[in-house]
């Protein structure tokens, strides 16, 4: 999940698959690499120095520069072709130690418009080091995948909770279908895009900045990458902190399971808010309430209403709304505005913008050269769905077959809908998603633990939608003594940007080392 950092309306579009993205073809399994460009043909991209230049476009930040590096299509074939990655900074301002670098989650969420739109959470690591970000391979400018124009269908059934549970077989025609169409699109970076992958990017990209070690703050999906990256280059690690921590071992199954459960109690969490609100659209009984939103859920999907923004608004569609609007309290007045004009006029206008930044799904389809850095203007606006797929399928190994998919869904939804009766067919079709795709890697599931690093902090959110707090616990046990544990007592998707406390450890640790006792806890915004 991308973590909430700005409503910029570059930025916003990232909102267009958010609701449904778990911090969840073929990747080729890592070899050992040291990081000093060991291995054949590798040494010139580790060799490379980065000019940096005022960013283009005229509502950038004056202070921001952009960037370029240079990496290998294939690692195991650095003669087949290269990509170049789209890198933004904001260079230190006092005694400069080096560079840190960010990954704001997704899988598909574009660093570079993340950090000009929402850098002034990061300021003050700025005094010691350059804050550096970059859109991964696949993603914003570097390379984009894209499903093509008309692929709006193709989204729903995998990502929007809309398919017909009761048929199946057709859904998953449908599915084949797109992920063909995805693999026409997407040029050559779709076989080599993923966290594995990535990890080796992020490796070349610290040693083009000079750094003889990484420090990195990921969020979300993130932090999986960050964990990835330790395991393939242990020795190369420095300061790395995690915030909003993913699941390195579930299948996608039980990630949307996960997801469900999660979501529902932030949904109960804004619901006992609202009612304390004369204005709540549900009244003021937090039991009948929850009640309400399922009965107006239900009935959207019966009966669906006229939208100015595309097709008739739905009860998905509403739960599309609420999954996005609940990654953050400070969003809870609004949503409980649009809500109310949702039952009270009928009008969609506001719950619309949740679900979707007020985008609709046109997608272009520019013809760059391959492994050119695109312009903005020409980055498919279907790219954070279509990239978000391809690396959590890349990522995943799990393929069943289509007899199996159709014999459990039945089981699963019952499974889903006793978790969550608002999100559980939404979440449903996680287990959707990958079909038709050549399966992913099994490196993540097996090989990243016990890692031999210097300490890392992980933050998990008690309140966190998205990632639950268990697995910040579960990973925690993975990565083995090297983990340290920060027990955020909050609501919402991470910390950093939310909760004082975790913002000032987690700045402590990247500037100066300092580590909180594993274990211990920031409060409550609300009870600080």
């Amino acid at each position: 999940m991308l973590v909430k950092l700005s409503t910029r309306p570059t930025v916003r579009r990232c909102a267009l698959a958010g609701a449904a993205a778990l911090t969840l073809l073929a990747a080729g399994l890592p070899t050992a690499v040291a990081g000093s460009g060991d291995g054949p043909g590798l040494s010139r991209f580790y060799d490379q120095t980065i000019t940096w230049s005022a960013c283009e476009g005229d509502d950038m930040p004056h202070d921001l520069q952009c960037g370029k590096a240079t990496v290998p299509l294939d690692y195991a074939h650095p003669a087949k072709g290269t990509l170049d990655l789209a890198l933004a900074r904001y260079r230190a301002t006092g005694d400069k130690r080096g560079s840190v670098v960010l990954n704001f989650g997704g899988p598909g969420g574009a660093g570079v418009p993340q950090l000009a739109y929402g850098g002034k959470e990061f300021m003050d690591l700025t005094d010691h080091y350059d804050v550096v970000t970059f859109d991964p391979r696949g993603v914003g400018r570097s390379s984009p995948v894209s499903c093509g124009a008309g692929q709006e269908d193709a989204f729903a059934a995998g990502l929007g909770g809309r398919p017909d549970l009761g048929d199946p077989r057709t859904v998953l025609d449908q599915l084949k279908k797109a992920a063909d169409q995805c693999a026409a699109h997407s040029g050559p970076v779709l076989p080599y895009i993923g966290t594995v992958h990535a990890a080796r990017d992020l490796d070349v990209l610290r040693a083009a900045l000079g750094d003889k070690q990484l420090n990195y703050l990921g969020f979300s999906y993130g932090t999986r990458l960050g964990a990835v990256y330790a395991a393939e280059f242990p020795h190369r690690v420095g300061r790395i902190a995690l915030d909003g921590v993913d699941t390195l071992t579930e299948p996608l199954a039980e990630q949307g399971l996960a997801g469900a459960a999660g979501q529902q109690v932030a949904l109960e969490d804004f619901v006992a808010w609202c009612v304390k609100d004369i204005a709540c659209p549900f009244g003021t009984d937090a039991r009948s309430a929850r009640d309400e939103v399922v009965r107006l859920v239900r009935s959207l999907d019966e009966d669906p209403v006229p939208s100015d923004y595309g097709p008739p608004f739905t009860g998905q569609d509403l739960v599309a709304a609420l999954s996005q609007a609940l990654y953050s309290e400070e969003w809870w007045p609004s949503l409980e505005r649009a809500l109310s004009q949702l039952v009270e006029n009928g009008d969609t206008s506001g719950v619309v913008t949740f679900a979707t930044g007020g985008m609709t799904l046109p997608v272009r389809s520019p013809r760059p050269t391959p492994g050119a850095l695109v312009d903005e203007e020409d980055v498919p606006l279907d790219n954070l769905p279509a990239a978000l797929m391809a690396i959590n399928c890349a990522d995943d190994p799990d393929r069943p077959a289509a007899g199996r998919i159709a014999a459990d869904l039945r089981r699963l939804r019952t499974e889903y809908e006793q978790v969550s009766p608002v999100f559980g067919r939404y979440r449903l079709t996680q287990v959707l998603m990958c079909y038709g795709r050549p399966a992913g890697t099994d490196y993540i599931r097996d090989e990243v633990k016990r890692v031999d690093t210097p300490k890392m902090l992980l933050v998990g959110t008690r309140g966190d939608p998205a990632t639950p707090y268990r697995w910040t616990e579960e990973t925690a046990r993975r990565l083995g003594p090297s983990a340290v544990v920060l027990d955020n007592k909050g609501e919402g998707h991470t910390g950093y940007g939310s909760s004082k406390c975790v913002h000032r450890k987690v700045d402590d640790f990247l500037m100066y080392g300092s580590l909180p006792p594993s274990g211990s806890s920031c409060l409550s915004e609300r009870e600080d």
